[in-house]
């Protein structure tokens, strides 16, 4: 594949000659790419390039096996044109050129290809080093003179490897052999270059300015560069000027940080007469900058920050027609005097001046925030100079008194934004701030009770904050406009009454002697008052109020259950959080809209009666000592009470409910369950639960087919006749009963798939019977019998007759002696759906012998593990894939006909390692074996077990022989 990179130049290229200089000059303040092996050479001239020639036609070819990469196969190449026009001919002209010349068909372009541009692998040059060190003086006075352009190439032994790192083009998947020949051109405009270089920043313009002629012509444009950002950077004065003359049009500078700030400032101010934004700072200004600043009269807006101005004895004079914006931040100077007629907000924030003066007519915001050394006459003359202001932050300003804010109130009585946090010496108790919308008062130590009089006034007042008001203990507020309230860390707040049609946020935290809170609004969506452990008493009258969280109110009573009941005052209320409210005892609400509600926590709670159609969610979380409760009726669509152990009655009426756990409630003694829809009920260890009980949830709860009554021994055959109400019962747990007779459970359970019967001990060998002689249940598919009293004989006939059970669990069953089928290999056997078999921890099992024609062709899984006894296993099943005779201490002999077994555990077996071989010699698809901790088998064997079945993929082994 050879790959063409060609830049075709016009009539201007003598002008762009002149304006290289300028890009030039530009990087040499800006900074360089510093390639380690890169070098710049002159484009317009002969000189070869690598081993590329320019041809007549202005294109600059990479000449095959030279920067190209040769397409694998035929000896054809792949052209890709990249035209960057420059003017003069158009590009899109100069590419039908080159297909007349070369004889190419049009058709070429039916198919592009994929071109990535080199990354430029250097650290940002503006970010990673001063400008000091990109360039020395002489360098940028030579890149100040030059009128050539410069590319960067690489080295002349490293030239063809760069340059054909500089286009790299993937071809389409699609792109046909055919076209290897054909040529592909690319045509950016200049107007497309502008375009897209208006969103880049200064760092990447000069990154642009390295990959060709027109980039570097297209980034200089003045249009990008109207705003000189320098902070921080160690700029020269020299670099600065020519900047500055360059660039004349600039309309903002930004030099905070920058070294000899008060040389470049003036520069800027004698050289952009159109500067509207100069920022600056870290340094010292002279008096000659601010009496400079009424020549650069397009200046809208000035920042100075972090600096010294003047000598630090005199006044500093700023006056300028024009300033609509101050901002003198954490300055040092001893007095200021600013008179600016259009001037609109100033800041002398962390300031150090002890006078301020001000003739401002039209401003609007003053912030003299931690101006500590103002005297409160200064601060007095200082504001009721500017009648007009609307926005005031004199926060940190300790002197400041209510004499003060009085004068303030009369003159400024357009007042809408006050901060005066950090203020001890105020109390506002004669104060009448009657615009303000505004007020912010944190750390204010003469606030008190008397202090919200006053505040009342202020009728248009939209957001008060009062934070940390050591003295603050009642606030009684009637604000029509009022609509945020922040109260915070007001250690001796009790009381606090509010009442604002538009009150829509309320935030009271850390106020631990709060104990009545009455609101009136008819905004108010959402309560948070968490931790609030003194509240005994909320009225609340919020008629749009959906969302109340009430975590950790400690000393609320059974009274607020009427708060939030029908008929209060919330009756739009859906989310209701009372977590953790230990001194509730009787719960009981009758809501319509409630929908959520969180009860977590609740210790002392004993009854709990919710009346709530639309309830959809309820958490009862740690609620032991719960004795009664009733749902009715409610929405809920599953409940769990098992966290309830000392629940003894339950009433239910839940028209959609279709999932109730009691699993635990073991002095569940009553219970009335009224859930036409509920599929799944779990009432396992409800010791006290009669069958009187079960037979009423039957009759209520027609669409069951999930029933677990483990360890319930008072349900006896009454309960369990019942159950022919449940035409749907598929899955029933009865194990851990004392039931002798599951008659009734074969005549009601018609539809019956899964029977689990651990652990009944009182089931006699006749007990199962009606299974394998009568044909009960004849869609069981899974049966548990574990840890039961069967005998061998009734175990053998269940298996040979039930053939249509898929899951059979006979773990833990000391009558079992051995699984053998071999007596039953005479005659044609039925075939059977077995797939799983679980007999595990079996101890008088010695032997098990399935041979294949047993027919247990569906066999996929046998688990023997934990059977100590079991010496001989003789298995060939067809479709068995899991075997696990773990910790079969006595396995001695293992054979194996399971073409299909992919996973074989033998842990802790006492087998040889010659006989575990031959087994799984006939296991062509066995990945899977785990003979940790055989005491016969050594680590270094594993290889030998390998070749024995090749299919291996895991053997896990002890790391050391045992």
């Amino acid at each position: 594949m050879k790959i063409w990179c060609c830049l075709c130049f016009g009539e201007e290229e003598e002008e762009y000659k002149n304006k290289s200089a300028t890009m030039g000059e530009r990087e040499g303040i800006l900074g360089n790419l510093d390639f380690d092996d890169c070098k710049y050479e002159e484009i317009g001239s002969d000189e070869e390039l690598g081993s590329g020639k320019q041809d007549d036609g202005g294109e600059f070819r990479l000449q095959p096996g030279e920067g190209t990469s040769k397409s694998s196969g035929e000896g054809s190449t792949l052209e890709v044109n990249l035209n960057l026009s420059l003017g003069g001919e158009s590009s899109s002209s100069s590419a039908v050129a080159v297909l007349e010349r070369d004889g190419l068909d049009r058709d070429s372009h039916s198919k592009r290809p994929k071109v990535h541009s080199l990354a430029l692998d250097c650290d940002s040059f503006l970010l990673s080093m001063p400008f000091q060190e990109n360039m020395t003086d002489n360098e940028y006075e030579r890149m100040h003179n030059t009128s050539s352009h410069y590319l960067c190439s690489a080295s002349e032994e490293d030239a063809s490897p760069l340059m054909s790192n500089i286009w790299r083009m993937e071809e389409d998947e699609n792109v046909q052999p055919e076209m290897d020949d054909r040529e592909i051109r690319m045509d950016l405009t200049d107007d497309l270059l502008h375009m897209v270089f208006s969103f880049l920043g200064h760092i990447d313009l000069c990154r642009a300015a390295e990959v060709c002629r027109q980039w570097r012509v297209a980034s200089a444009h003045e249009d990008f560069w109207r705003i000189l950002n320098f902070e921080n950077r160690n700029i020269s004065p020299l670099q600065f000027e020519d900047m500055c003359r360059r660039y004349p049009n600039a309309t903002q500078v930004n030099i905070n940080g920058s070294p000899a700030i008060h040389t470049l400032v003036m520069q800027a101010i004698s050289s952009l007469r159109n500067l509207e934004v100069l920022t600056l700072g870290k340094g010292q200004l002279g008096e000659t900058f601010f009496q400079a600043l009424t020549d650069c009269t397009m200046l809208k807006s000035l920042i100075v920050t972090d600096a010294i101005l003047g000598n630090g004895i005199q006044e500093i004079p700023i006056y300028h027609d024009s300033l609509k914006h101050i901002q003198i931040v954490k300055c040092r100077v001893v007095r200021i005097s600013v008179r600016c007629p259009q001037l609109l907000t100033l800041s002398l924030k962390r300031s150090s001046m002890a006078h301020a003066v001000l003739n401002c007519p039209l401003l609007h915001d003053l912030d003299i925030a931690s101006c500590h050394k103002l005297l409160d006459a200064a601060i007095r003359s200082a504001v009721t100079s500017c009648p007009l202001v609307e926005s005031l932050d004199m926060s940190n300003c300790s002197c400041v008194s209510d004499e003060t804010l009085r004068e303030i109130s009369t003159t400024c009585t357009n007042l809408h934004v006050l901060n005066a946090s950090y203020c001890p010496n105020i109390s506002l108790e004669s104060v009448r701030l009657t615009m303000l919308t505004v007020l912010k008062l944190h750390s204010c130590e003469g606030i008190t009770s008397a202090s919200m009089a006053a505040i009342s006034h202020s009728y248009m007042l939209e957001v008060l904050e009062l934070y940390n008001c050591s003295l603050l203990t009642s606030v009684f507020l009637d604000l029509p406009r009022l609509q945020n309230i922040r109260l915070v860390h007001c250690r001796k707040f009790v009381d606090l009454r509010l009442r604002s049609a538009v009150l829509s946020s309320i935030k009271v935290s850390n106020c631990p002697s709060l104990q009545r809170i009455n609101i009136v609004s008819n905004s108010l969506q959402k309560l948070v008052l968490q931790k609030q452990e003194s509240l005994t008493s909320l009225e609340l009258q919020c008629q749009r109020l959906q969302e109340v969280d009430l975590t950790d109110c400690e000393s609320l009573t059974n009274s607020i259950c009427e708060v939030f009941s029908d008929g209060s005052g919330c009756p739009m209320l859906k989310s209701l959080i009372l977590d953790n409210c230990e001194s509730l005892t009787e719960v009981e609400f009758h809501s319509k809209s409630l929908t959520s509600l969180s009860l977590a926590g609740c210790r002392a709670i004993t009854s709990l009666e919710l009346t709530c159609p639309y309830l959809e969610q309820v958490s009862l979380d740690g609620c032991d000592h719960l004795e009664r409760a009733t749902f009715s009726p409610v929405g809920l669509r599953s409940l769990n009470l098992g966290i309830c152990p000392k629940l003894n009655t339950l009433k239910i009426e839940a028209p959609t409910m279709v999932l109730l756990e009691l699993k635990g409630c073991g002095v569940l003694s009553e219970a009335l369950i009224n859930c036409p829809l509920l599929t799944s009920l779990d009432a396992s260890f409800c010791s006290q639960l009669k069958d009187d009980c079960l037979s009423a949830t039957t009759a209520s709860c027609p669409l069951i087919d999930s029933l677990i009554l483990m360890s319930c021994p008072s349900v006896g055959s009454d309960g369990l006749l019942s159950l022919r109400w449940l035409p749907n019962l598929t899955s029933l747990d009865l194990s851990y009963t004392f039931l002798t007779n599951l008659q009734p459970v074969f005549d009601s359970c018609l539809q019956l798939k899964v029977l689990k019967l651990q652990a009944c001990k009182y089931l006699t060998d006749t007990s199962l019977e009606p299974l394998y002689k009568d044909g009960a249940l004849p869609t069981l598919r899974e049966l548990d019998l574990s840890y039961g009293g069967l005998c061998q004989a009734s175990i053998e006939e269940l298996l040979a007759c039930c053939t249509h059970l898929t899951h059979v669990s006979l773990n833990g069953c000391v009558n079992m002696h051995d699984l053998n089928w071999s007596f039953r290999s005479e005659g044609e056997q039925p075939e059977r759906l077995l797939q799983n078999l679980n007999c595990v921890g079996c101890p008088n099992v010695k032997k098990v012998l399935i041979p294949s024609v047993a027919r247990f062709t569906h066999l996929s899984s046998l688990n023997i593990s934990l059977s100590s006894n079991l010496k001989e296993v003789d298995v060939a099943c067809l479709n068995l894939c899991f075997l696990n005779l773990s910790n079969c201490s006595s396995l001695e002999i293992l054979k194996l006909d399971c073409p299909r077994l992919t996973s074989l555990f033998l842990q802790s077996c006492n087998i040889s390692e010659k006989a575990v071989e031959s087994a799984i010699s006939h296991c062509n698809m066995l990945e899977t074996l785990d003979v940790r901790f055989c005491q016969k088998i050594s680590p270094a064997s594993m290889g030998r077990l390998r070749a024995a079945c090749p299919s291996l993929k895991r053997i896990f082994s002890s790391l050391v022989p045992i």
